[in-house]
């Protein structure tokens, strides 16, 4: 079995370190059933600029994402390497969003759970669990879906709404997660979908859901002294432990 440790790379390295996670994040969502074939996407600003992104070209299904496979393109839709077309909406959305906010990773999806939630007319995710609390305060919403993306407005638009958040809530739509890097993000985003499965079950019962306090939220998300992981270090643990999911169930993304 492969073991794949992130460490800070040197620059020399970054590029490829970059390729190898974001085909492995797209594997990894066939692999948890958030994708949609071959629509959806996840862009990485390319590492040492500021107006170049990395994409896995529009056609290919998210299970045989290869980082040699990756498109480097920028926000006027010109391909600077590799072979294949970047989705429209991909573009508008995700070129704007890098630009304003200056994430470094946005990861837009219509996964089953987050999107059932969005099709309520009250689509708020609640601190109903430990995990959902962690997310309480970092959501923006998008409560007026005007159709498919297809200007770089709409992208502005979006960037405007997210502001300092980590995550947006898309009505009639999807769900769009922000990060600072790949394992970051994608962490994000695979425990988005199960809080948001659980709040969908939860409201299927018909019973008030219980839903914690701002002070006992406040607790779930202050540093904890006692913990010896950091925040970050769960996240690289995390998707070091899903690359090697990976080897298992979908290997070959490394190449």
């Amino acid at each position: 079995m492969s073991v794949h440790p992130i460490n800070a790379p040197s620059s020399q390295d970054a590029i490829a370190q970059a390729r190898v996670h974001l085909a492995a994040a797209h594997r990894l969502a066939a692999l948890h059933e958030m994708e949609e074939g071959i629509d959806n996407h996840f862009t990485v600003t390319l590492p040492g600029h500021q107006d170049r992104f990395l994409i896995l070209p529009f056609g290919r299904h998210w299970s045989e994402a290869l980082a040699s496979d990756l498109m480097v393109f920028n926000e006027a839709g010109q391909t600077l390497s590799g072979q294949g077309a970047v989705e429209l909406s991909a573009r508008c959305i995700h070129a704007p969003i890098h630009r304003i906010t200056g994430a470094r990773v946005v990861m837009h999806t219509h996964q089953t759970w987050a999107t059932a939630l969005n099709m309520l007319q009250d689509n708020r995710l609640l601190p109903t669990t430990q995990t959902a609390a962690f997310f309480h305060g970092h959501i923006a919403y998008d409560d007026d879906y005007t159709g498919l993306a297809d200007s770089l407005e709409e992208g502005e638009r979006l960037a405007r709404l997210i502001g300092d958040k980590h995550i947006l809530f898309m009505k009639n739509h999807g769900v769009l997660v922000v990060g600072d890097n790949i394992a970051q993000a994608y962490r994000r985003l695979y425990r988005l979908e199960r809080v948001c499965r659980g709040q969908v079950l939860a409201m299927g019962t018909g019973k008030p859901l219980s839903v914690l306090s701002d002070e006992v939220v406040a607790r779930v998300q202050a540093p904890n002294p006692k913990d010896s992981h950091s925040r970050s270090e769960r996240e690289r643990l995390f998707f070091e432990a899903m690359m090697r999911v990976l080897d298992r169930e979908l290997p070959g993304y490394g190449c």
